[in-house]
């Protein structure tokens, strides 16, 4: 499950940097991306046990790709 998730975000922040260095008017790839990973979010938080911890750094993290999609978002305006 780690792995998987680790490459999710991996994927995700590649793809916000490839998204976030061009700058269209309309940005549906940068919201679909941050509804992905809003949605990912949520499965972990309704997920059973920490995980030793693993589940809030995955939360974490995914707080934070939002952020930088957000700001890519920002920057391209």
């Amino acid at each position: 499950m780690k792995a998987s998730f680790t490459r999710v975000l991996a994927v995700a922040a590649l793809s916000t940097f490839v998204l976030a260095s061009s700058s269209f008017a309309k940005q549906p790839h940068m919201d679909a991306a941050i509804d992905l990973l809003q949605q990912a979010k949520a499965q972990l938080q309704e997920a059973a046990h920490d995980k030793a911890g693993w589940r809030v750094e995955a939360i974490k993290q995914i707080n934070a790709a939002i952020a930088s999609v957000e700001q890519g978002k920002a920057a391209a305006k």
